[in-house]
């Protein structure tokens, strides 16, 4: 078993190179779809809301995640900077995935996060809509996992 870690940089404050190197990493981990390693970012006594649906502690933040990740298949998401503070983080995403039954979304979401001074995130409150795309106007096209430095971000793809 994976023990947590006790420091998780980039470390608040945050700079706007700190920032969004802080953002890309949650961006890679989160495209692991792995929820235990992608859980250890968070503190133990973590509060999340995601649509609505709220988490406190990671381990219901890591069972949130495995659900996720079973339920939104050929996840691909990107990250991007939007605002930051000495310890918090705004973020706007965007992910495509598609059901069991073959058909794909693209997701819009924004959150806030909230980091303690060990870098990991306190606090996540994360507001989404999903829109029905076809397999045609997919723009996440990269293999399953980490995205390629080269590929397009959010502001890139006019999203």
């Amino acid at each position: 078993m994976t023990t947590p870690t006790a420091v998780r940089p980039p470390l608040p404050p945050f700079t706007r190179e700190s920032a969004i190197e802080k953002v890309r990493l949650a961006e890679d981990g989160w495209n692991t779809r792995d929820a235990a390693k992608v859980s250890l970012a968070y503190s133990l006594d973590t509060r999340w809301r995601n649509r609505a649906e709220f988490a406190n502690g990671r381990d219901e933040a890591r069972g949130f995640l495995e659900r996720k990740w079973n339920k939104e298949l050929e996840y691909r998401l990107i990250k991007e900077l939007w605002a930051f503070t000495d310890n918090r983080i705004a973020v706007r995403y965007a992910y495509e995935s598609r059901d069991d039954s073959g058909n794909w979304y693209r997701s819009y979401g924004n959150e806030n996060w909230e980091f303690g001074p060990d870098g990991l995130m306190v606090n996540r409150f994360a507001s989404i809509n999903d829109m029905p795309i076809s397999e045609e106007e997919r723009k996440f096209r990269w293999p399953l996992g980490r995205r390629p430095d080269d590929h397009p971000g959010l502001s890139d793809l006019g999203l």
